[in-house]
């Protein structure tokens, strides 16, 4: 194996391995608020987020009340405050490395279960020996190749989580559309056992005051 082939498979892996480690995803229950940390190492990397309300432990599983989330920097500065959002997917520069504070906030009354997932897209080359001007542009290629594909999986995770909340949304109406159908029944055939009494008791009125 030559130098070349050799230092371009350890700068690859390593890059891919920089690019996985800013990763970060998550499906929890909450009850009133969590919290999760996150470390972002480099001033001016990009850092995708989103989050998706998959279901409430309600019966009615269309609880459209949603959750707040505030995130906050290293230095306590609010960086985005959303409210009431059942989904939602945004991206912020980060100004200031250090350790980033996501916390989720449940304002209703039952347990929703959230699907939340976060990715800090950064390049970094690890060899600093190699000066070829032909080499190095096809290292930042592959590195954003290597981003590319990961905003790709990100997107994918995100509307895999919607299509999750939309499954279980549609299983609830599906139940309510079949318990009203069998009420709606229950109450026809009510009404008509009603209506046969109703008709017979006038038919022995009418028949008992023929006879007198």
């Amino acid at each position: 194996m030559t130098f070349f082939s050799s230092r371009f498979i350890l700068v690859g892996v390593l890059g891919l391995l920089s690019i996985l480690h800013s990763a970060f995803g998550i499906r929890f229950v909450i009850d009133r608020e969590e919290c999760f940390s996150h470390s972002v190492e480099y001033e001016g990397d990009t850092v995708h987020v989103s989050f998706v309300v998959i279901k409430a432990d309600t019966p009615w599983h269309n609880n459209n009340d949603g959750v707040d989330l505030v995130v906050k920097g290293p230095t306590g500065d609010q960086i985005h405050d959303l409210r009431d959002k059942i989904s939602e997917k945004f991206e912020f520069v980060v100004h200031n490395k250090g350790l980033h504070r996501f916390c989720f906030t449940n304002k209703s009354p039952y347990h929703e279960t959230i699907d939340f997932d976060i990715h800090a897209g950064h390049f970094q080359f690890f060899d600093q020996h190699a000066k070829d001007e032909h080499f190095n542009p096809l290292l930042e290629q592959i590195a954003k190749l290597e981003e590319a594909l990961y905003n790709v999986q990100f997107e994918q995770h995100w509307l895999e989580a919607q299509t999750d909340r939309q499954a279980l949304v549609n299983e609830g109406m599906s139940r309510r559309a079949i318990h009203k159908a069998l009420f709606e029944s229950a109450a026809l055939i009510g009404a008509s056992v009603l209506q046969v009494y109703l008709l017979r008791r006038l038919f022995e009125r009418k028949l008992r005051t023929s006879r007198v």
